[in-house]
């Protein structure tokens, strides 16, 4: 699509939302450069085309694939960091975040936020960081580009994917530190967001599922187990119904444990069969002996 007509697209868009072009881009870039880009009298950089169009709760590559070699070689090296990070490559994924870092432009508040995100997810699979530098790197991060941020505020915000995740990770954060109350009431406002904004891309991300889980999980590790256990249900159907099923096992096994404390044995046996199936199938090695575990330690099943 020629660059003037994606920017007529997007100021449609825009005006269809009833968002300020002030809305759209704090954070990304000046409204004047957004005004201009609507205008067809600039183009901005790729990374602040895509971080506009997921706020405008549009799909990007989809759109907009104009980019310079300087681009090219910054999204390669974002996608080999997410890559070490899903195979647990800790010292690989480092170096390669000093090579982003080096030719980053300082001013690229999109590289440097994801920068922040990739150095928390490693640093998280050899534990180098102490309980609380992670939420702090990661509000560090979210405030690159929403600088006035705050956690009890959510809903009140304009999120691309990359800071819903953000959001989502720093909800994980307070997790992983204990703070399960905290989390749950994050993971809560970040879906009363998605809910509202993401009607139309909820099948393309795997944001609901993913949020669901994680509130349930929280839920779960609070004993809010009534709670916990109709989340993970909700949870579950997400990722039959947008078929997404990263996360579908561990709905089922949130499910499962909390039906156990709710006194629902049979439902937890159940409920643990279907989760032990699909991490055989998946091939979940870690997943299946937490499952076993479970299983073996409430209800004496041995699989």
């Amino acid at each position: 699509m020629q660059n003037y007509k994606l920017g007529e697209y997007i100021r449609q868009r825009r005006l269809d939302l009833g968002l300020t072009q002030e809305q759209v881009c704090a954070g990304i870039c000046e409204s004047v450069t957004l005004s201009r880009f609507e205008n067809g009298k600039q183009t901005p950089s790729r990374n602040r085309i895509n971080a506009i169009l997921q706020r405008l709760g549009l799909p990007d590559d989809r759109y907009y694939a104009l980019v310079t070699p300087e681009e090219l070689e910054i999204e390669a090296l974002k996608k080999e960091i997410v890559s070490c990070n899903a195979l647990k490559c800790v010292e690989e994924g480092f170096d390669k975040i000093s090579r982003l870092e080096k030719i980053a432009k300082p001013d690229d508040q999109i590289t440097q936020q994801f920068i922040l995100r990739s150095k928390v997810l490693l640093g998280g699979l050899d534990k180098r960081y102490s309980n609380d530098e992670p939420i702090q790197m990661l509000l560090q991060a979210i405030r690159m580009t929403i600088p006035d941020f705050q956690l009890d505020k959510i809903e009140d915000f304009l999120f691309t994917l990359d800071e819903m995740k953000l959001v989502n990770q720093i909800g994980n954060a307070y997790s992983l530190s204990g703070d399960n109350e905290k989390a749950a009431d994050i993971f809560y406002r970040l879906l009363q967001y998605i809910r509202k904004h993401l009607p139309e891309t909820v099948t393309s991300n795997r944001m609901l599922p993913l949020v669901l889980y994680n509130f349930a999980r929280s839920l779960d590790l609070s004993q809010k187990y009534e709670e916990g256990a109709k989340v993970a249900r909700y949870g579950k159907e997400a990722c039959i119904k947008y078929g997404h099923y990263q996360v579908l096992h561990s709905c089922l096994e949130i499910e499962a444990e909390c039906d156990f404390f709710l006194g629902k044995k049979e439902e937890s046996v159940e409920r643990y069969r279907e989760a032990f199936y699909i991490c055989k199938v998946m091939g979940y090695e870690d997943d299946l002996q937490i499952i076993r575990t479970e299983a073996e330690k409430y209800l004496n099943i041995l699989f």
